[in-house]
């Protein structure tokens, strides 16, 4: 219960230091904010969240329908393949697709060549944005709504045609709704990624909460600035998180039987190559192509770039990946081992608090440990214990900061595996005279290795891939891959910055065969 407490603790202090701001504003913040910046930020993120809700619903739903009910050349590879892009950082997509599309790109550098001036949109724009975010962010309500449509099968269908409804009638008026608590969550997880992003706003220099809060600490030296502006974002996102609590209540699932789902359209003719044409731009757009071009610019800049200051850069993210896995493996399993020997209401609820953090922003999490660690810094310093800051810019706050954010990564496989674990299997090994931590040790932890790698590996490419907390609570000189990534695109040099990327590309390549593996393949 101690634990439980401890962790739980650990996500609500961050929270409270950054929503008690709100109880504390300061006039002169405010009015430079409402004057200056509010307005801009309150319209560019609503009309992000409404793209890109827009945007992943329309590419999910389609593609989990096409891979799900019917059957057309390519669909087999398709089913796991559109998972792909998962494994690319949102903030790579941006600055290849900014390298490529931009007016000195190769795009339209070939276009004016062969067809003489062409005006193009421009891809540094609110569009673009869009687009790019919802390439990155699809496969959320791709995975959940196919996992949806496959429990329908063929038969939801057969039961609207029955009714004297088309196939397409019948997927609007019976399988969509149907299907509608499942792509509303897998929407609002999109939404929460878009509200969380940082790295790909910025690429495109289009300010939302997140950049917002980055500048006002680290352009304008105002935290309690930056401390303000997060506890809007806190607020946004915890009105997200509600509605999401809504649409998960209602969700109830029924297995339609295996052999309907089983069952599948058979598209043929003109209709079947476009099915896997679509498919197959999505995945080109999305994975393909960026990697293609990731590669090309590695091979363009070479060796020459690859000097001794990447063995740093490498070496700092495998060791706050692998330190933060450890961490967070370890409390997950407190945590729920602390369900597991108390439980009840009270664990539970302190389960659902420690696996908060997940929910908020980077840079809110960057700003609500920073101020209590400056503060107890203070505190130190005043005391006379110590003359200068022992906490700020450590490791021990960016841990502490992963630990917060990635828990419920942990947390979930672990707590999964858990609960597979019965009573029965204690009682027996205790009639065998294994008991205390003999048990955990020659009993539960083997029973539990599974959810042990699956939460480090989760935590592991999460902490390599992660932006916004490194950023501003990293040690000096403690640069990291995406750290490199982040300053080779501020300065526009898209080749300098394809090497790390590729390497973050190959880490986050580890959760996508993980999920693969537990989707639907045949």
């Amino acid at each position: 219960m101690f634990a439980a407490a401890l962790v739980a603790l650990l996500t609500l202090v961050p929270i409270a230091v950054v929503l008690y701001s709100l109880l504390t504003p300061e006039r002169e913040i405010w009015a430079h904010l409402l004057a200056f910046q509010l307005p801009q930020l309150l319209a560019n993120t609503v009309w992000l969240m409404l793209g890109v809700g827009l945007g992943v619903a329309i590419l999910g739903v389609s593609l989990a329908w096409l891979t799900a009910v019917c059957e057309f050349p390519g669909r087999r590879v398709f089913a796991w393949a559109l998972l792909l892009p998962l494994a690319i950082p949102a903030y790579v997509t941006a600055f290849v697709a900014i390298g490529l599309l931009d007016y000195t790109g190769p795009v339209q550098t070939l276009a004016r060549e062969w067809w003489g001036p062409i005006k193009f949109p421009s891809i540094r724009s609110r569009g673009g944005v869009i687009a790019v975010m919802t390439l990155a962010l699809y496969p959320y309500v791709y995975l959940i709504a196919r996992n949806a449509f496959l429990t329908q099968g063929k038969r939801a269908l057969e039961v609207a045609q029955s009714l004297g409804l088309s196939p397409s009638a019948g997927f609007f008026r019976v399988a969509l709704p149907m299907a509608r608590p499942w792509i509303a969550g897998g929407v609002i997880l999109a939404l929460m990624e878009t509200l969380a992003d940082f790295g790909t706003v910025a690429i495109f220099n289009y300010d939302t909460f997140t950049t917002a809060i980055y500048k006002a600490w680290f352009a304008l030296f105002s935290l309690p600035a930056a401390s303000q502006l997060a506890s809007l974002l806190i607020v946004l996102v915890l009105l997200v998180l509600l509605v999401e609590q809504q649409t998960r209540s209602r969700m109830r699932y029924s297995q339609a039987g295996k052999s309907s789902a089983q069952r599948r359209i058979q598209l043929g003719g003109a209709r079947a190559w476009l099915a896997a044409g679509f498919c197959l731009l999505v995945l080109a757009l999305g994975f393909i192509v960026p990697i293609l071009q990731l590669l090309w610019w590695a091979k363009q800049v070479g060796i020459a770039d690859l000097d001794s200051r990447y063995l740093g850069f490498f070496w700092h993210s495998l060791t706050l990946a692998a330190l933060a896995a450890l961490l967070v493996t370890s409390a997950a399993l407190l945590l729920s081992y602390s369900a597991r020997q108390r439980p009840g209401l009270t664990t539970r609820l302190m389960a659902r608090i420690a696996t908060l953090g997940y929910a908020l922003p980077g840079t809110v999490l960057a700003v609500g440990i920073f101020i209590p660690v400056a503060w107890l810094d203070n505190r130190l310093i005043t005391a006379g214990w110590t003359q200068t800051p022992l906490l700020q810019g450590t490791l021990l706050v960016m841990l502490l900061a992963y630990l917060v954010r990635f828990l419920a990564v942990g947390h979930n496989p672990i707590d999964s595996q858990m609960q597979r674990i019965t009573r029965n299997v204690d009682e027996a090994a205790r009639s065998l005279g294994v008991h205390g931590a003999a048990l955990i040790a020659r009993v539960h932890m083997p029973m539990l290795r599974g959810g042990l790698f699956t939460a480090a590996a989760l935590v592991f490419v999460d902490v390599m891939k992660e932006m916004p907390i490194t950023l501003m609570t990293r040690p000096f000189g403690w640069d990291t891959l995406a750290i490199r990534v982040f300053e080779m695109t501020s300065e526009g040099e898209w080749e300098r910055a394809a090497l790390p990327a590729l390497a973050l590309v190959l880490a986050g390549l580890a959760p996508v065969i993980l999920l693969t593996r537990q989707t639907e393949t045949h």
